[in-house]
């Protein structure tokens, strides 16, 4: 399980996290849709929240099999 998490879920994670950063920074150079841009900080928010989730869960999980 931990294999899973370190090197599946956790570079998803980190992935999709930097993947609607780019796409609300390119949203805010273009001058688009204010309303886009608060909905892509809103996720990106919530996929950072859920990344140290993962992560942490990553890590307990490896202090335990010592």
């Amino acid at each position: 399980m931990t294999t899973v998490l370190t090197q599946v879920l956790i570079p998803v994670a980190v992935a999709s996290v930097a993947a609607v950063l780019l796409l609300g920074l390119i949203n805010m150079m273009r001058g688009g849709n204010p309303w886009r841009s608060q909905y892509l900080m809103q996720m990106r928010v919530l996929l950072q929240f859920i990344a140290i989730v993962i992560v942490m869960l990553a890590i307990w999980m490896m202090v335990g099999q010592k």
